[in-house]
């Protein structure tokens, strides 16, 4: 059992005792530090208004309900999306004019978990400091609920075609192209809501949409992170239907990852890297991903004579860098496309349907597209230190080690060896005593030497 609380909201899994757990206790006590956050950020308000919506998960409805009437309780209005995707919820903060809106979903964990997922009033997530001062009143408990003639409203309300019509109405997603093109995909939606909100969109385009796993019944099919070790029912699928597309999402549906028509993985690091190609065709300006996503961002972005820049790891750390140098395209490697123009969140529907109107437009198929990309190899390691080791003297003595090399040092220590186009990064975890260890380079091999030579730094520096 395991309950971890972050500045980007609460999650953990569901039974046991508080503390340790995902209880109810927790979900009050986290829900009535929102709202008390809430009223103090935007003072003077009368009414306080907050859209709740969740993933299809097993223990969603039970959360709902604790959520819901928590922020009765403190005097907020509730509008309640039902089952909505992240991105859904985020943009439903606009269209209703809302005070924040709170997202009950684990993301990519498995079934037992589920989390609260907190935004602010434009529909975005905490910053790192609003994140911090709600922790800290969390623990104070010093929550005021209101009386019973100053209690929150409770409304229901379904924004699913809201999204999907703003998706066809962004003007560089091409309907007609797509209508011509007579796409037929498969779409595992791990049995959560993409299974409601993606074949809508899909139809809406003119796509044949083959289903699986889109039961919205929280019960996934497989391990829910789209990962190409947990899509090969989806890759089978495709060959066998003689689809010109995979597509899977996780069970909000904020991530997106593609099957070539061959069955194979596209590689969830070029989910945003084709978007960004298709956009800066269109668009030239910034782009942005975090540390630890693909360089191909990069060289795509530098290829159409743009400027790339890198952001800490997170998605609130993305939007953050995105605003600043005011990017046109960004998102992370996991598949997280961010379409600012759109909303300043990962959305696998505006990925989705840039994706379609540039394979359309390309007159190729998605094998091809993919191969036009430069080729990069991602190896993911960790490694795990005795308690008392000091993981800051570790890794100032990494960016000591490659100071001949290009240093970035905005969220733990990444390395890039410019010349051979590759690079390393290690970021400490917040909750435990880990190295996380990410190298990419050409090839498997080479980035698995270059993770491995840094392993084997780290193990003579703590002896």
């Amino acid at each position: 059992m395991s309950l971890i609380k972050s500045i980007s909201g609460i999650r953990g899994t569901i039974g046991g005792t508080a503390g340790e757990a995902l209880t109810p206790l927790d979900i009050v006590k986290f829900t009535a530090a929102y709202a008390t956050r809430l009223q103090m950020r935007l003072p003077g308000k009368e009414r306080y208004k907050v859209v709740v919506g969740r993933d299809a998960r097993i223990s969603g409805n039970m959360v709902d309900n604790v959520v819901c009437g928590t922020l009765m309780a403190c005097g907020i209005d509730v509008v309640n999306a039902g089952l909505a995707s992240t991105p859904t919820v985020e943009m439903a903060v606009t269209f209703e004019k809302a005070d924040g809106g709170i997202i009950l979903t684990a993301s990519h964990n498995p079934r037992q978990w589920n989390a609260l997922k907190l935004l602010d009033q434009n529909g975005e997530f905490l910053d790192s400091h609003e994140g911090e001062l709600l922790l800290e009143c969390a623990a104070e408990e010093n929550f005021t609920f209101s009386d019973v003639d100053t209690i929150g409203s409770y409304t229901q309300k379904d924004y699913t075609n809201a999204h999907i019509e703003a998706v066809l109405s962004h003007p560089l997603v091409d309907i007609e192209e797509i209508y011509r093109s007579g796409f037929k995909v498969v779409l595992d939606a791990v049995n959560s809501v993409g299974g409601i909100i993606m074949p809508k969109l899909l139809e809406a385009l003119g796509v044949t949409c083959i289903q699986l796993n889109c039961d919205p019944t929280g019960d996934f099919a497989h391990n829910p992170e789209p990962l190409p070790e947990n899509l090969t029912q989806l890759s089978e699928r495709v060959v066998l239907e003689k689809a010109d597309l995979g597509i899977s999402v996780d069970p909000d549906v904020d991530r997106l990852a593609l099957i070539c028509e061959d069955g194979t993985p596209y590689g969830e690091e070029y989910t945003l890297v084709t978007v960004a190609d298709y956009i800066l065709k269109n668009k030239k300006g910034y782009t942005v991903s975090n540390l630890s996503s693909s360089r191909a961002l990069r060289d795509v972005t530098e290829a159409a004579g743009c400027v790339y820049s890198a952001s800490a790891v997170g998605e609130v750390n993305v939007v953050a860098e995105m605003k600043r140098v005011n990017a046109v395209i960004g998102g992370e490697g996991n598949g997280g496309v961010i379409v600012p123009d759109f909303h300043y969140g990962r959305d696998a529907l505006i990925g989705t349907a840039l994706f379609l109107t540039y394979l359309a437009k390309s007159r190729n198929k998605a094998s091809a597209l993919r191969e036009s990309y430069p080729k990069y190899h991602i190896s993911k390691n960790k490694i795990e230190l005795s308690a008392g080791i000091n993981v800051d003297n570790v890794l100032a003595n990494i960016k000591k080690a490659y100071s001949e090399h290009r240093i970035t040092d905005i969220d733990g220590v990444k390395v890039d060896f410019d010349g051979r186009k590759q690079w390393v990064h290690l970021r400490k975890s917040n909750t435990e005593p880990i190295i996380r260890i990410y190298a990419e380079a050409g090839t498997e091999e080479a980035a698995d030497a270059i993770a491995h030579e840094i392993i084997k730094k780290i193990n003579e520096i703590i002896k």
